[in-house]
C-alpha cells in the first residue's frame, strides 16, 4: 500500500469512526493504525486524522505497557486520569459569582410572581466586560451556565420594553446603584418599598399547585366576587437591601401614601431601629407611581412627619416610569412570598400574615409580617402651602426622581 493510499484509507475510516471515539480509544486506534503501516506510520496517521503525533505516541506507549491487557478489559477504567482536564471556572476564580452579580446589579429586574431574575445585558457583552474590567477570561457559554445557577434568565429587548423608555433610564439605574453603595459603606439603612398586588380573602382560587391526595383537590369558589365583610388585603413591603430582611404591613383598607409611610414607620420601630442603632440617614428606593409615587404630595408630607419623629434624614430615589420590576423588593422578596402561598386559598387575614412570616430562602431571607387594621382615608389633599413648609431638597440629577427630606429641627 502506498503512502497516499494509506493516508486516504485512514482518513475515510477516521471520518466514519471519530464520533464514536473517546480520549482513550482514539489514542489506541491511532497507535494501532500507525503500527499497521510500519515506519513513518505515526506521521501518516497524524496527517490523515489531524491528531497530534504526541497523542499517537502516547497510544503506542499504552499498548506496549504490561498492564494494557488488564486495563482494556476493566469496565471501571477511567477515560481521563483523576484530576485531569481543565479546571472549572469556579475553581479558577472562586469569587466569579459575586463578581458577576455585582456587575449585573444595576440592570437586574424580576417578576414578583416568579423567582427568576432577568438581565438586559447579553451574555457576549458580560463575557467581554468580565475580561476587560476584572481580567477574567470566560466564554459566553460559561456565562450562560453561571447566570442559570444564580437564578437569572436572559431577557430579550422586546420583553424588557415596558413602555416609552426615558433617555436617562439607565443613568438613573446607575445613580441609584451608586447611592445605595454609598449608604451601605456608611452602614446606613437602605430599603426597597412597594405594595404587593391586592389579594382576595376567602375560599378563592390561588394560582399555582401543591401536592394533595389524588382526586381530593382543595375546593374553592367558582366566582371571585369580593366578600363584603373581609374583602381584600394590601401587603406593603419593606426590604432591607443590606441585611436581606423583610417586613410586610398587611393593610385591610385603602392603599394610600399615609398607609405606605405608616408601613415604613412600623418597620423602623420593629426592625430598623434595632438593626441600625446609630443611623442618621435612611435611603428609600421606590416606584414612580402608586401610594409612594414621586408626584404624590401626601407621600412627601407623611415622610416629613416620619423624619421629624425619628430625626432621620431621608433620601428617596424613584425608578423611572415603566421600570418597576427593577426595584429590588420585586425579585428579592415578593416573588418568594408568591411562591410560598401558591395553590393555597388565602382563607383569612391571619393566614396571609402567617404565610408571609414563614417565607424564607436558601440565601437567608427572613420576613416579619403584621396586620394593620387602621382605616386610611383616600383622596387627602395637600396644599401648596403645606408643600412649601417641607424641608425638601431636590438632587441636581433629576430632582423629580431624587430628593432628600430632612427633619424640621435640623439646620
Amino acid at each position: 500500500m502506498t503512502k497516499e493510499e494509506f493516508i486516504n484509507n485512514t482518513r475515510e475510516k477516521y471520518k466514519k469512526l471519530h464520533l464514536y471515539f473517546n480520549e482513550n480509544t482514539i489514542r489506541i486506534w491511532s497507535a494501532l493504525e500507525s503500527q499497521f503501516y510500519g515506519r513513518g506510520g505515526v506521521s501518516f496517521v497524524a496527517e490523515a486524522t489531524g491528531l497530534s503525533r504526541t497523542t499517537i505516541y502516547e497510544g503506542l506507549q499504552e499498548i506496549s505497557s504490561k498492564t494494557f491487557a488488564k486495563r482494556k478489559d476493566d469496565p471501571k477504567e477511567r477515560i481521563r486520569k483523576e484530576g485531569g482536564g481543565r479546571k472549572s471556572i469556579k475553581e479558577t476564580y472562586p469569587n466569579i459569582e459575586a463578581e458577576l452579580e455585582a456587575m449585573l446589579e444595576p440592570v437586574t429586574r424580576g417578576d414578583p410572581e416568579s423567582p427568576l431574575l432577568w438581565t438586559c445585558k447579553s451574555t457576549y457583552k458580560i463575557a467581554t466586560q468580565l475580561e476587560e474590567t476584572r481580567g477574567i477570561k470566560i466564554s459566553q457559554r460559561t456565562v450562560c451556565d453561571l447566570l442559570s445557577d444564580l437564578g437569572y434568565s436572559l431577557q430579550s429587548n422586546r420583553k424588557t420594553n415596558e413602555g416609552g423608555n426615558h433617555e436617562d433610564r439607565d443613568a438613573q439605574f446607575y445613580y441609584i446603584y451608586r447611592r445605595v453603595k454609598e449608604f451601605q459603606r456608611k452602614k446606613e439603612p437602605v430599603i426597597s418599598v412597594d405594595t404587593k398586588k391586592k389579594e382576595l380573602i376567602g375560599e378563592y382560587k390561588n394560582n399555582g399547585r401543591e401536592y394533595h391526595e389524588k382526586g381530593n383537590p382543595v375546593e374553592v369558589n367558582v366566582y371571585d366576587f369580593v366578600d363584603k365583610e373581609i374583602g381584600k388585603v394590601s401587603p406593603y413591603g419593606i426590604y432591607d437591601q443590606t441585611k436581606n430582611l423583610g417586613f410586610v404591613n398587611v393593610g385591610i383598607d385603602h392603599d394610600t401614601a399615609e398607609f405606605a409611610v405608616e408601613s415604613i414607620r412600623r418597620w423602623w420601630l420593629e426592625m430598623g431601629s434595632t438593626v441600625y442603632k446609630n443611623a442618621k440617614e435612611l435611603m428609600i428606593t421606590a416606584d414612580c407611581g402608586g401610594s409612594n409615587g414621586n408626584r404624590n404630595r401626601l407621600w412627601k408630607y407623611e415622610l416629613q412627619k416620619f423624619s421629624n419623629e425619628t430625626g432621620l434624614s431621608i433620601r428617596i430615589c424613584h425608578f423611572p416610569p415603566g421600570t418597576s420590576k427593577w426595584n429590588k423588593i420585586e425579585h428579592k422578596m415578593f416573588c418568594h412570598i408568591s411562591k410560598n402561598w401558591r395553590g393555597r386559598p388565602l382563607t383569612s387575614r391571619e393566614v396571609v400574615v402567617n404565610l408571609i412570616s414563614n417565607t424564607t430562602t436558601t440565601k437567608g431571607l427572613k420576613i416579619s409580617a403584621r396586620l394593620d387594621e387602621n382605616q386610611y382615608e383616600p383622596g387627602k389633599k395637600i396644599s401648596d402651602e403645606m408643600i412649601n413648609e417641607l424641608k425638601l431638597k431636590n438632587a441636581k440629577f433629576h430632582g423629580e426622581w431624587n430628593y432628600k427630606i430632612s427633619p424640621n429641627n435640623q439646620s
